[in-house]
């Protein structure tokens, strides 16, 4: 009778548990995705302006684009000590990587010839 009781007792425990890390989980990523979205909003506007003045044979045109979008804040491991981030724009399909702490922007006319 015991060991049925100490059983469930740590069934009960273990479901808890779960439960739970789930829910911290989640509200972890929720606030993850709310600082993601406010830190890609602010680096919007100077995103497209760096992309627009970036010098290229082909030219990143935002405003007057007629495909645009935005894929958005990536991560790149240059180093392996260094991570540096990079926001990623398309425009009529030229992708421009903006990197907001040099704030200096590159283009790359498709995503396999970028680095």
């Amino acid at each position: 009778m015991n060991f049925q009781r100490i059983a469930i007792v740590l069934f009960v425990l273990l479901a808890a548990g779960l439960a739970g890390s789930f829910y911290i989980s989640w509200k972890l990523f929720t606030r993850l995705r709310t600082v993601q979205a406010f830190v890609e909003s602010s680096v919007f506007a100077d995103a497209v302006a760096a992309c627009e003045q970036a010098k290229s044979t082909t030219p990143f045109k935002w405003n007057g684009g007629q495909k645009t979008a935005v894929i958005g804040l990536n991560s790149v491991k240059v180093d392996k000590d260094i991570i540096s981030a990079s926001y990623t724009l398309v425009a009529d399909s030229v992708y421009c990587d903006y990197d907001p702490i040099r704030k200096k922007a590159d283009i790359g006319s498709n995503f396999l010839e970028r680095e």
